[in-house]
């Protein structure tokens, strides 16, 4: 018996393959039992392909898949990519530009407006903390201040707000912007309501400008002043007069000492 070939077999499975060899391979099949196996997988897959696909291929071609159209469409394609390259790179140009000229723009944000949004942000994310609203607590304020003061190259004080009915809960070092040394210290202070201020403390602002604003943001109160020695944030949601009288308490105790300081908040 001549030696039947791989792919006289795939023919045969595929119904393909010559009458004038289909004897010699019904032979072959019937003298090697795991090649017929073999070929009765082949032909059962192939009868469910068609069955599946058959109805598919009966269609007649999309006309957007006819190889003219194809081409033309490749074509327009092209000349298309060549214009948006031209384009994009006239509007870098334009954008490199407009960026240049509108640099001051940007660089005139008041580095105000950028601390007292990082306070409310910490301020938001820790009060609504229980078990870990601060790093170190209120039983160990001595070694608070004197972390954070070295830590923020200044003196830091734990302002006493007794009077306001607010009591130290404790604080913690948090990142901060690197115009004011990459630091900040954050202290909370609670009332028998449970309601929590914050103060964001960072080291002086290189301009040490003096400077005072008192804003609401994402729906807290934020009063913030800067000096030649820190700036400062109290963040809370407390009514409006509260809030001040807490805010004007922390300021006198922080800038004590301070030449050339003047509470903008007094009683």
């Amino acid at each position: 018996m001549s030696e039947i070939s791989r792919d006289q077999l795939m023919a045969y499975a595929d119904g393909q393959l010559p009458e004038t060899e289909r004897a010699a391979v019904d032979a072959y099949l019937a003298a090697n039992p795991e090649a017929a196996a073999e070929v009765a997988l082949l032909q059962r897959q192939a009868h469910a392909i068609r069955t599946l696909f058959g109805p598919a291929g009966a269609e007649a071609v999309p006309v957007r898949l006819k190889p003219s159209r194809i081409a033309a469409e490749i074509g327009r394609r092209r000349t298309r990519s060549w214009g948006w390259a031209a384009a994009a790179i006239v509007l870098v140009g334009l954008g490199l530009g407009a960026g240049w000229f509108a640099r001051p723009l940007f660089e005139a944000r008041p580095a105000s407006a950028t601390l007292i949004a990082d306070a409310v942000n910490a301020h938001a994310v820790y009060v609504a903390e229980n078990r870990h609203a601060v790093e170190v607590g209120r039983d160990d304020s001595e070694h608070l201040s004197s972390w954070l003061s070295n830590r923020l190259d200044t003196t830091l004080g734990m302002p006493d707000l007794t009077a306001e009915g607010f009591t130290l809960v404790g604080g913690r070092l948090l990142p901060g912007e690197p115009d004011a040394g990459g630091r900040a210290g954050q202290l909370m202070y609670e009332n028998a309501a449970q309601q929590r201020v914050t103060i964001y403390v960072t080291a002086a602002l290189p301009d040490r400008a003096p400077a005072y604003q008192f804003a609401s943001h994402d729906g807290a109160e934020a009063f913030y002043w800067a000096n030649a020695r820190i700036t400062c944030t109290v963040v809370g949601t407390l009514p409006g007069e509260q809030m001040k009288a807490v805010a004007g308490a922390v300021y006198r105790q922080l800038t004590e000492g301070d030449v050339g300081s003047g509470p903008p908040y007094r009683g």
